[in-house]
């Protein structure tokens, strides 16, 4: 490819990239518009379209000569370990949509926002103690910032801001069983929506016996709710296009897109309060995320790649490897 379809490349990617992050900071502008349906009821529809979604989307797109479409479900049926890991990152995944979506449906979207600024650094912390990633001085600089924000928060709530924390450790907890469990995007959301599957409809039809199932009462609301698969998928689908056309910087840096979005929505569309307090986490977090965002930079300029650290091969770099590749697993965010 020539250096100006190279350039095209790019944009297009850029362009992908905004769409997909842009779609997961405007989700608080989507889910209220789901009542009278409740937290509940709304992951279920979300579990259950999701899997038709994805399933339709594998079912379109074109598979490489001498290769069978549905192959890959033998491969992962036969591997216990696969299977169990990608159940793990579904348990993890619809916590973190469960709370998502209450979150912002109660009046704490700014909350929500936090809790996917300090993402990163919850993703840096489990790579060193889990991983045994070793971090560089900027890296651990940026983690203690990240704490003192934490604190600041929680002296002005009075209590934990658990919100964030539940968020942005179930959302660390599925990035790293997606490292683990190496299975293609796609693929990944197919099993973990058909391991979702059961459960959701199981929940539904409870609601309707129980005669409080919203879906069906209302043509406009029942839409809404259909629509919640594509909305989950679709982003995914331009986050996998962008990823396969920029650098990792670049991606890293385009994530806190919808983080900032959220708390836009927040502050600016559902009018929550930002005290003192909380401003003050905030610009905490952000002065964390500027020291994570240059030490990437800085180890992408070392690299001559223009990728994020972790594609070296070199220990210096490998520190920070779960970070970045949890960077590309980012698909089902919010």
């Amino acid at each position: 490819m020539g250096e100006s379809g190279s350039a095209a490349e790019r944009r297009l990617g850029v362009g992908f990239g905004i769409a997909a992050y842009g779609a997961w900071g405007l989700f608080p502008l989507y889910w209220p518009l789901l009542e009278p349906a409740g937290a509940g009821e709304i992951l279920a529809h979300r579990m259950a379209w999701s899997l038709l979604a994805v399933l339709v989307l594998l079912a379109l797109r074109r598979v490489p000569d001498g290769t069978t479409r549905w192959g890959w479900v033998r491969q992962i049926v036969r591997a216990p370990r696969k299977l169990a890991l990608l159940a793990g990152a579904a348990v993890a995944i619809s916590v973190n949509w469960f709370v998502y979506i209450w979150s912002v449906n109660h009046g704490h979207t700014v909350d929500t926002a936090f809790g996917y600024f300090i993402n990163p650094l919850v993703t840096v912390l489990f790579g060193v103690f889990l991983l045994r990633e070793r971090l560089r001085r900027l890296q651990w600089a940026a983690v203690g910032v990240g704490a003192v924000a934490v604190v600041v928060l929680a002296l002005g709530y009075g209590k934990a801001p658990w919100i964030a924390l539940v968020l942005a450790g179930s959302f660390g907890t599925y990035g790293l069983l997606k490292k683990l469990v190496a299975v293609p995007a796609a693929e990944a959301m197919a099993v973990e929506s058909s391991l979702q599957f059961v459960p959701a409809v199981g929940y539904l039809v409870w609601l309707g016996t129980h005669g409080t199932l919203v879906f069906g009462q209302h043509a406009g609301n029942t839409a809404l709710l259909m629509l919640a698969g594509p909305v989950t998928v679709l982003p995914l689908i331009a986050f996998g296009a962008a990823a396969n056309r920029l650098p990792l910087s670049m991606v890293g840096l385009l994530q806190f897109l919808a983080p900032i979005l959220q708390f836009l929505c927040g502050v600016l569309v559902q009018h929550e309060a930002v005290p003192p307090a909380r401003l003050a986490g905030f610009l905490i977090v952000w002065a964390a995320l500027v020291l994570l965002t240059v030490d990437a930079l800085r180890a992408a300029r070392r690299s001559g790649r223009g990728d994020l650290p972790g594609q070296s091969t070199s220990t210096s770099d490998s520190s920070s490897s779960m970070h970045d590749s949890t960077l590309t697993q980012a698909s089902t965010s919010a």
